[in-house]
């Protein structure tokens, strides 16, 4: 597997008089190459890096870089709450928070015109701002919102549609764990970062809402007749959208109420300045671990902390070894002129902040058919850096658009790598209920969606407070 790139690396020996820029692009390539043939990311990056490293300062400076960038680049405070907000995640998805929020959701939206979908959209939001992962999150919401969603009669392609879309919001909502991870990389205060997804993730969110309820309403079967299963008979676990009674809702309301506790304490927490980000995942871990054992009730809880301990370190191990492979990657990039250069190169072409954005959208788009949001972010966020001063572009709010445009770019298609896994897990006989979900329901199912998420991402552009009014508003 590794001859190409032994083969590469041959030709990179063969020419070390190439000019350092030459070099960095070559190093690039590297990397590209050993990511299309399976290598892990972090090791593509932290190899081509080194490699490249090497070919520019030689021996001394590599074995300096590779001694000190990778201690250095995971050890740092603001990262230190990533393990945290992983085990928080953790601890409350195997305590059946997932569960408990879609029964609240669907009861306390269930009134609404496809209440159902726009519960699960809801669910999605909040699952995914203590989750840090959206494909974990459209699993255990296609296992439960799905089959319930085909049970009362909804279109294959609506119930579909809402899953499919629910966890991207929720990315941006803290306590989120991609937004820390990319203020750990451009150097910024976690606090304000965390701040600054916020309203957008809620914008969203609510946006996709609007969506599903504006289907329901104007397209006609979309949330058909309740019971309808595949072959038309009606099923007797269904129940119509509307026909929760309060004592359900308060039930349910009262089965969850420590979750937005915890997300909401976490963020109030950080905007009065009671606590810092490290002592946010602090109090979120310590709150999910106490959650949990209200939720159990004694039962299998040393499991449950065993395996989301378990859990966590794999996670945050895979974590911190992408971004060290991104360290050793931005090191190389800047001892190559390579940023630099490319800093030049935007000035010489004239672009505009709005141009370059659309070229990074189209670049992000073309990543996702193969990587995850995280992935992206910390193979593109080192080289486009050195660009933003230049076009007036703030980290803070730039931190928010990357995580946004990663999330949609998954789901894009006719290559966006979640609407596959969707489609898969539509298969299975448990989920479809009978159904036939084909990849073009699933496709149909996010264009629905593109306009809106467009809109948002325009919005987001045109007008940047949207991200930066309450962390300014914060450090007043």
């Amino acid at each position: 597997m590794m001859f190409y790139g032994g083969m590469l690396a041959i030709v990179l020996l063969m020419f070390q008089d190439l000019n350092r820029e030459m070099i960095g692009v070559l190093g690039l390539a590297l990397i590209l190459l050993l990511m299309l043939m399976k290598v892990p990311v972090a090791v593509a990056m932290f190899v081509g890096g080194a490699l490249g490293i090497w070919l520019l300062g030689g021996e001394r400076v590599v074995v300096s870089t590779l001694r000190t960038v990778p201690f250095h680049s995971v050890s740092g405070w603001s990262l230190s709450v990533v393990p945290m907000f992983i085990f928080m995640g953790l601890m409350l998805w195997r305590a059946g928070a997932s569960e408990r929020l879609y029964e609240a959701s669907r009861h306390w939206l269930g009134w609404i015109p496809g209440g159902l979908a726009v519960g699960t959209n809801v669910a999605g939001a909040g699952l995914a701002s203590v989750s840090g992962s959206t494909l974990g999150v459209t699993y255990a919401l296609g296992r439960i919102g799905i089959p319930e969603m085909l049970r009362a009669g909804y279109d294959r392609r609506f119930a579909v549609a809402s899953v499919l879309m629910a966890g991207t919001g929720g990315q941006l909502i803290p306590p989120s764990i991609l937004l820390v991870i990319y203020a750990g990389i451009a150097s910024v205060p976690v606090g304000s970062q965390l701040l600054a997804g916020f309203l957008p993730g809620v914008v969203l969110t609510v946006v996709y809402g609007a969506v599903l309820v504006t289907l329901a309403v104007t397209v006609r079967g979309m949330t058909g007749r309740a019971g309808s299963d595949a072959d038309g008979s009606a099923d007797p676990r269904s129940r119509k959208d509307g026909d929760s009674g309060w004592h359900d809702r308060w039930r349910t309301l009262r089965n969850i109420w420590p979750l937005p506790v915890l997300a909401g304490g976490t963020l109030a927490g950080l905007y009065a300045g009671v606590f810092t980000a490290t002592e946010a995942g602090a109090f979120g871990a310590a709150g999910a671990l106490l959650t949990t054992c209200w939720y159990r009730k004694g039962r299998a809880i040393p499991a449950s902390i065993k395996l989301a301990v378990v859990d966590t370190v794999k996670a945050s191990g895979a974590i911190f070894l992408l971004i060290i492979g991104a360290a050793v990657l931005s090191r190389f990039l800047t001892l190559s002129g390579l940023a630099s250069w490319m800093v030049t190169a935007v000035s010489d072409l004239d672009l505009s902040r709005v141009q370059f954005l659309l070229v990074l959208l189209v670049i992000y788009l073309v990543l996702g058919m193969f990587v995850d949001p995280l992935t992206m972010m910390l193979i593109t966020v080192p080289i486009v850096i050195p660009i933003l001063g230049s076009l007036d572009i703030g980290l803070i709010w730039f931190g928010v658009f990357v995580v946004l445009l990663g999330e949609l770019a998954v789901v894009t298609p006719p290559v966006g790598v979640l609407t596959f896994v969707v489609h898969k897990l539509a298969q299975e006989p448990e989920v479809n209920l009978g159904h036939r979900i084909t990849l073009s329901d699933v496709f149909v199912a996010v264009l629905w969606f593109l306009p809106a998420s467009l809109a948002v991402l325009v919005l987001l552009i045109l007008v940047p407070e949207i991200a930066e009014y309450i962390p300014a508003l914060a450090e007043r």
